[in-house]
């Protein structure tokens, strides 16, 4: 068995003394592992960082075995965002979700170019908007979708202020006011209909923390704790490093 193909990578394991077992996110083979064999020397340890873009050749004699890879840098992007905090624990938390989260070989084609366009935004001054987006997809590709289009119970597409908890779909400022402590708040920035770009930097920073309460809300319920999967410790770094941002504002 014998194929190659463009990958991210996700995490490394050691295995033994200069071995690791790798996993990378690839375009044609979804979540895959292999061992890469003398992965502790100089010139590798930089290539297998969470985050950065690899080809890799992956050979074994039977399918069902972890098989070996050979992997050659093509985006060094954990090397990119060394210095930028809030970026670097995005990309980790995203490399450690879908680590956790998706079933080994099986194809993403949608969520790995994704992912790669993320990396890109994660450079800009949008990266975490970009990735609360990407979590909202993440939840589509694994069937979790959450429906902000319209809302759920009038079917208008504008003026959409909250989501159902229930549902997943979007509940308009009129329709769910009357019962907003029961909803979740959706971000203008993931609304149709509802402009972000005029909002104080007081409020953006709301927006972001609402983002990633939507999206967790959803990540914890349908997909931890349905599925018995421990919560990613990156993700909640990350989420602690936005509310630190939010407070530190506010002094």
């Amino acid at each position: 068995m014998d194929w190659r193909d463009d990958g991210i990578v996700l995490s490394t394991r050691k295995l033994g003394e200069s071995s690791v077992r790798l996993s990378v996110l690839t375009r044609d083979y979804g979540r895959h592992a292999g061992m890469v064999r003398g992965a502790m020397s100089k010139s590798m340890r930089g290539t297998l960082e969470p985050g950065n873009e690899v080809r890799v050749g992956w050979s074994a004699r039977l399918s069902e075995h972890l098989g070996q890879f050979r992997c050659e840098l093509t985006g060094a992007h954990a090397a990119d965002l060394l210095l930028q905090p809030g970026p670097l624990m995005a990309m980790s938390s995203a490399c450690a979700m879908l680590d956790a989260t998706l079933p080994e070989r099986e194809a993403h084609p949608d969520l790995y170019h994704g992912t790669a366009a993320l990396l890109t935004a994660l450079k800009s001054e949008q990266w975490l908007p970009s990735y609360i987006r990407w979590e909202v997809g993440l939840l589509e590709e694994l069937g979790y979708g959450l429906d902000l289009g319209q809302c759920a119970a009038t079917d208008v597409t504008d003026d959409l202020a909250f989501v159902s908890p229930k549902s997943g779909r979007a509940v308009s400022e009129a329709a769910g006011n009357a019962y907003r402590d029961r909803l979740l708040s959706l971000p203008a920035f993931l609304a149709i209909g509802r402009a972000s770009s005029s909002r104080r930097n007081d409020e953006l920073s709301d927006q972001m923390r609402d983002g990633l309460k939507l999206t967790g809300f959803f990540i914890h319920r349908d997909i931890f704790e349905a599925k018995g999967i421990k919560p990613v410790a990156a993700r909640d770094r990350l989420v602690s490093h936005v509310w630190r941002i939010k407070t530190a504002d506010e002094k």
